[in-house]
């Protein structure tokens, strides 16, 4: 125990050798911040979706033009929603993801003060393009952010609550909506997403630090410019010198060449067939809801003779599904993946990760497909509402707890690319929600609802074949890119 104090302290480096460096630097509760920062801001893009849909019938009276044409909107919504992930996401992946953030705030505000000063059917359908741009890519931002600061253990948890606050205006959008548009006029739900933006992009500059770990790597990397928030500087200022170079020592220096933005990253993805079947299979699973959300107002309008306002109360029930459903998913995603990694011996690499995250997708798609065949034929023959009610509550609980563990796993095997792998999942999903939307109105008319509702459910049972194409080819693939990326490091 002899020497200077400088001698035992040694060089800053040397202290910590064989010390591993924290994943991140953030605490828990900084995390747990993050969390709710970023999911709030993933919400506005289902804020902006189900907050119009009861005022679907005002609009239309209001531009003088037809339900479906109105309906044709929520299509033009949700191809947007599906294309624009696919530059945002990967803009956030190589520049950060609080720029990107604030970029893409400023256009869904720009887009809803338009759309509050709408006075023709072409405006509308041009600003919810636009509105769909600035909105829809936070989805893909939130998850790209939960994955630079979570490990696989606890982040099936995060990504349950993340999903579960995204789905919480699926519950109080179409009931603010409805106040809305049977009160002030549908023009005031854009106002009000006008205004809640603008306040919450102003907490998003003050609060949110960049995570991106190309750019930070676990945090401890003090970013420049726009990318550092107020509350990020203090937090460098307070940590201690021990941590920064604790943290700093071990993270591989950052390559002088910067990544380029790959656009094309998200079709990279699928077509790589890493997570392509699973993708497809969510893709499918979400189209089918979203034409049950779609033609809800209309069809208990013409069915129940229900007011706006008590048509936005029938979507309570599909957004309290969805909240118990994300919550309840994500804790037991995480205590399904200790379970089998505690029991798992054999190597690293061979670890079931498909049969950890994917294996409950058999329960919840069947839930979904009963669910949806039991609502389309009790609409068809015009059984009291409450069992449809519940139908819709199960169908909530299903498709999210669907998306949620997908959602998982692709943050999973692509951590580096999370947000461009999320994109590539909403690419597919909203894309097909698209195609659903448009074609169920006609289908409908031709063949009926009960019938309709039949098909949708008979296209879901097909996406057990894509589960079981992703437990085995998809496995298979996602090895010999793992082999190929460490042979090459």
């Amino acid at each position: 125990m002899g020497g200077t104090p400088e001698q035992q302290r040694g060089k800053p480096h040397e202290r910590f050798e064989g010390v591993p460096a924290p994943y991140t630097i953030f605490t828990s509760q900084q995390k747990v911040l993050l969390l709710i920062l970023v999911s709030i801001a993933a919400s506005f893009s289902s804020f902006a979706s189900n907050i119009y849909f009861p005022a679907i019938p005002s609009v239309a009276d209001d531009l003088h033009v037809s339900q479906e044409l109105v309906n044709l909107t929520v299509t033009l919504y949700l191809i947007f929603q599906g294309l624009s992930p696919t530059f945002w996401g990967a803009l956030s992946d190589v520049e950060g993801r609080r720029i990107t953030y604030i970029c893409t705030f400023i256009v869904f505000l720009g887009a809803c003060i338009g759309l509050a000063e709408t006075k023709s059917y072409a405006q509308l359908a041009v600003l919810r393009c636009l509105q769909s741009s600035g909105s829809a890519s936070t989805i893909a931002i939130g998850a790209g952010v939960i994955g630079d600061i979570t490990t696989r253990e606890e982040r099936g948890g995060f990504m349950g609550v993340f999903q579960g606050i995204v789905l919480v205006p699926l519950a109080v959008g179409p009931i603010l909506g409805g106040v809305f548009a049977g009160t002030l006029g549908w023009r005031a739900i854009f106002w009000f997403l006008t205004i809640f933006g603008a306040v919450f992009l102003v907490l998003l500059v003050v609060i949110l630090p960049e995570t991106l770990r190309a750019l930070v790597g676990n945090g401890s990397i003090a970013p420049k410019g726009l990318a550092k928030s107020p509350l990020a500087y203090l937090q460098h200022r307070r940590l201690s010198a021990d941590t920064l170079v604790r943290s700093n020592s071990q993270i591989p220096e950052a390559p002088k060449k910067k990544a380029h933005i790959d656009v094309l990253g998200p079709l990279r993805i699928l077509v790589q067939l890493q997570g392509t079947f699973t993708i497809l299979m969510v893709g499918i699973f979400y189209m089918v809801w979203q034409i049950v959300l779609t033609v809800l107002s209309t069809l208990f309008q013409t069915t129940y003779h229900l007011t706006e306002i008590q048509i936005g109360l029938v979507f309570l029930a599909n957004g309290a599904g969805c909240m118990a459903g994300t919550l309840l998913t994500g804790k037991f995603l995480d205590s399904d993946y200790r379970r089998l990694k505690r029991n798992f011996n054999g190597e690293p690499k061979e670890f079931p990760l498909e049969q950890a995250r994917l294996r409950t997708v058999w329960l919840y798609g069947g839930l979904e497909i009963t669910s949806t065949l039991v609502f389309g034929w009790t609409l068809d023959k015009s059984v009291h509402m409450a069992v449809p009610i519940v139908c819709l509550f199960i169908i909530g609980w299903a498709s999210v707890s669907i998306q949620s563990v997908v959602t998982t796993f692709l943050v999973d095997i692509y951590s580096n690319r999370s947000a461009s792998a999320t994109a590539a999942l909403n690419l597919v999903r909203c894309l097909l929600g698209a195609a659903g939307t448009a074609a169920v109105m006609p289908c409908i008319a031709g063949i009926g609802i009960g019938w309709s509702f039949t098909m949708f459910s008979g296209i879901m049972v097909g996406c057990f074949g894509l589960l079981i194409l992703q437990m085995t080819l998809g496995r298979r693939t996602r090895l010999r890119f793992e082999d190929k990326n460490n042979g090459s490091s």
